[in-house]
Order: structure tokens, then sequence, then C-alpha cells
């Protein structure tokens, strides 16, 4: 798990934490994850705070609460949020990206280029999941 810093509130910080481990297939569907109070034990925060970065999470439909066993990961939580994210990625990198390479005259083809190009230099592998 992450630690915590000042860029912003801390039951916010727990449930993006949770969420990554969510998104990166660490936590699965279907499998438990940690209560309010081993949150709170492990981020050593106040047991209300680390409830509230669960109440998020389940709001947001990528928790579930099974009365009397705890907070599990919902069905499908993943394709959401993953979707969700490269929506965003969407909207904050490429269309901007996109935008500016034609106001510059860079067709397509040569955007490709200077992705995969730039890719290299960082040794990633464009369009390649693990």
């Amino acid at each position: 798990m992450a630690v915590l810093d000042d860029s912003g509130p801390i039951f916010a910080q727990i449930a993006a934490e949770l969420a990554n481990q969510i998104a990166d297939g660490t936590v699965g569907e279907g499998e438990r994850i940690a209560s309010s109070n081993e949150l709170a034990a492990f981020y050593r925060v106040n047991p209300a705070t680390a409830a509230r970065s669960l109440t998020v999470l389940s709001d947001e439909g990528l928790v579930e609460k099974r009365r009397g066993v705890g907070m599990f990961v919902a069905k499908g939580a993943r394709e959401r949020l993953v979707r969700a994210r490269r929506q965003r990625f969407a909207d904050r990198y490429v269309r901007p990206l996109v935008v500016e390479a034609a106001r510059l005259g860079i067709d397509v083809d040569e955007l490709l280029a200077l992705v995969r190009e730039e890719s290299a230099a960082a040794d990633v592998t464009v369009g390649e999941r693990s």
C-alpha cells in the first residue's frame, strides 16, 4: 500500500490506493478487502476516516458490503474502473495531444511514429498489456 501524503484528503488517498489495487488486479472480483478497522490500523488513521474511504468505493459500485462478513470487490468493478480511467485518460491526454498535433501540422501517422519513438526511448511497448 502507498504512503499517505499531503496531496489530498486522507480518505481519498486510501480509496484511490484501494481502487488502484482493483484496477491492477491485485485484489480481484469477489475478494475481501481490508475492513475499516484494518485500514485504520495500517494507515494509523481514525477508523471513521478509513470507513469513509470504503464508503467512496461503495458509492462508486466498486465494493459491496456483505452483512456480517465484510467488504468485497464487486462483480465487474475492475472493468468499470478501467473503462472510466481510459476515458479520463483520453480526455486529459489524448484529446489535447491530437489537438496540438493538428495545430502543428502533424498528421496521425507522424503522431503515431512520435509516440512509438518516445515509448521506445522510455522502454515501453505501446499496445501491449501485462
